[in-house]
């Protein structure tokens, strides 16, 4: 079974993401747990924690099937020690309100060097990072998404997340979201059933099926190894439908969110409706 969905709005109370992803007929949903722009939040109020576990039941979801997001001024790999402090604290907090609501997983982007620190030594902070974050909290799995590269953000190669897996002391808190649009901008090609294989070949060799927990599906408006960011909405951009009819039918990728970031929010009950349709046709 294949959890497809998109990242929801959690305006009003987090509870508020079940019942909006619900109503584009999603089976899996992403969310920001806390204003994805801002450093502090509000904790989680034992009304909405409830609720959302309520409606989490009453709708058949799975924590399987959710793939929270952490905000986007977090960066484990900042090269200033005050600063990757202050994100750090910020993902323990996160992730903490993730084992509130009964969650599995945290999605977040590896880090920036920021062009002050070479790669190697930004992807020994992230990795020194999550581990002091796994000791601080108790069952979160910290899910390194794949990035584009663009500007000077770590994880648009596979070998980035294989870095930082393999310094990580508990392998059972780890794990990696591929993004569609990340890694084609960041030179993996997926457009052909052949170059599809190899791409997956490439990543359970450097990283292993065993470590994906998640995927966002998106197509792209930047070209093959642009590393530049843009979605855009499926069959729209320069991927094309054919690679998520390959991902739809690949048994490797069973019982993980698969989760829709792409431009246009009302078109994603049509774009859910038709990734279930690409499912089981001949690939």
């Amino acid at each position: 079974m294949k959890y497809i969905g998109a990242h929801v709005s959690a305006a009003g109370g987090v509870e508020n993401a079940v019942i909006n992803a619900i109503n584009i007929k999603a089976t899996g949903f992403a969310l920001f747990t806390k204003n994805q722009r801002q450093w502090k939040a509000k904790p989680l109020s034992e009304k909405n924690i409830k609720k959302f576990k309520e409606y989490m039941q009453i709708h058949g979801f799975s924590k399987d099937a959710v793939l929270p997001h952490d905000s986007y001024l977090i960066n484990l790999g900042h090269p200033e020690d005050e600063k990757r402090q202050k994100s750090l604290e910020a993902f323990i907090d996160e992730a903490k309100r993730v084992e509130q609501l009964g969650l599995k997983y945290l999605n977040f982007h590896p880090g920036s060097h920021l062009r002050k620190i070479s790669e190697e030594e930004c992807l020994d902070l992230i990795s020194k990072s999550i581990n002091l974050a796994i000791k601080e909290t108790d069952s979160c799995i910290f899910v390194l998404e794949t990035t584009a590269g663009q500007g000077s953000n770590l994880g648009y190669k596979f070998e980035h997340l294989a870095y930082i897996i393999d310094k990580i002391e508990d392998k059972e808190r780890i794990g990696v979201c591929i993004d569609t649009a990340h890694i084609f901008a960041a030179g993996y090609d997926i457009r052909t059933k052949e170059a599809y294989e190899e791409t997956m070949k490439k990543f359970d060799k450097i990283i292993g099926f065993k470590y994906l927990k998640g995927m966002h599906l998106n197509d792209s408006k930047a070209k093959l190894g642009s590393r530049v960011d843009r979605h855009h909405n499926l069959g729209y951009g320069e991927i094309g439908l054919d690679a998520f009819k390959f991902i739809m039918n690949d048994k490797r990728i069973d019982n993980i969110p698969l989760i829709l970031e792409t431009i246009d929010p009302s078109l994603w009950a049509k774009e859910i409706k038709l990734l279930k349709g690409l499912e089981c046709t001949n690939t």
